[in-house]
């Protein structure tokens, strides 16, 4: 009971005492911002499976650039790249459709990077890539996110009436003039940058938690867009400063606490959205 009885030494002491919590808080912010407004838009456009193929398909690049000395960012590009392409080329040339090519990539990209990293002895590493390393974030590392942070929140900015039309309405978009396809391209080009800048910070495996799981939040509380995003970025937060603080604590694994923390929220929301559902109809009836 030491949160509610001495609140401040368990949540404020530890981040005014430990320069790695401060690092991995502001790591986690960013990582937010980059994951929560982008995410928003892979949950309205309904891409949260190929949000998740992402997340576990830039994996064999990391494993293949590990393996070889090269940088694990660049790897982790280029096989994103290739998932997206690779998807691309199966709707083309199959008639699958599009969950089922994006299933059959994320099975076979996760494969090989478990084959890569366990032919070179690297489980360990993998494990990392997998679930992060927030406490052990520094200034390139959170250099790296903010860039990453401004970026995203730019081109979402830039984007956002196409995007919206797009989404909701696509023949008026056409109308308009945009491109939806190149529109859409330029989503699945900020998602894999996204998941790319976050996988070191969060681990691979966890980021779709944060691209995922505050947008959903956000979207049973706010209907207008704009709000969501805002409220997505809210969300995520201060779910992440809570799941940092309670891992600091309980000694429990960083990244793994914060994304459980941020489904948990979720849950809770969606109960007292039902409740407040349930109790507006009763009042009704009774009206």
């Amino acid at each position: 009971m030491n949160w509610l009885l001495h609140p401040w030494s368990f949540w404020v002491a530890p981040m005014i005492d430990n320069m790695f919590m401060r690092d991995a808080a502001l790591a986690a912010t960013l990582a937010v911002v980059c994951t929560s407004t982008i995410g928003t838009w892979v949950l309205l456009r309904g891409l949260t499976f190929l949000g998740d193929a992402l997340a576990h398909g830039v994996l064999p690049g990391i494993a293949i650039a590990w393996a070889f000395g090269a940088n694990t960012s660049l790897g982790a590009i280029i096989a994103a790249l290739v998932m997206v392409g690779g998807i691309s080329t199966i709707r083309s040339n199959s008639p699958l459709p599009d969950d089922a090519s994006i299933g059959i990539l994320f099975v076979g990209f996760l494969a090989l990077a478990v084959v890569v990293m366990s032919s070179s002895q690297g489980a360990g590493d993998l494990s990392r890539f997998l679930f992060g390393s927030i406490s052990a974030v520094d200034g390139s590392d959170i250099a790296r996110l903010g860039v990453i942070a401004v970026v995203a929140v730019t081109s979402i900015v830039f984007l956002h009436r196409a995007l919206l039309m797009g989404t909701f309405d696509p023949l008026q978009s056409k109308m308009a003039g945009f491109r939806p396809q190149l529109v859409h391209g330029a989503l699945l080009a900020l998602i894999a940058l996204v998941i790319v800048a976050s996988f070191e910070t969060v681990g691979s495996l966890l980021v779709f938690a944060f691209l995922v799981a505050p947008p959903a939040t956000a979207s049973l509380i706010a209907r207008r867009v704009s709000k969501i995003v805002l409220l997505a970025v809210g969300i995520g937060v201060m779910c992440s400063y809570v799941g940092l603080i309670i891992s600091y604590h309980q000694r429990t694994a960083a990244g793994a606490t914060m994304a459980l923390i941020n489904v948990t929220v979720f849950f809770l929301a969606l109960i007292i959205r039902r409740v407040h559902q349930a109790l507006s109809r009763s009042g009704h009836a009774v009206g």
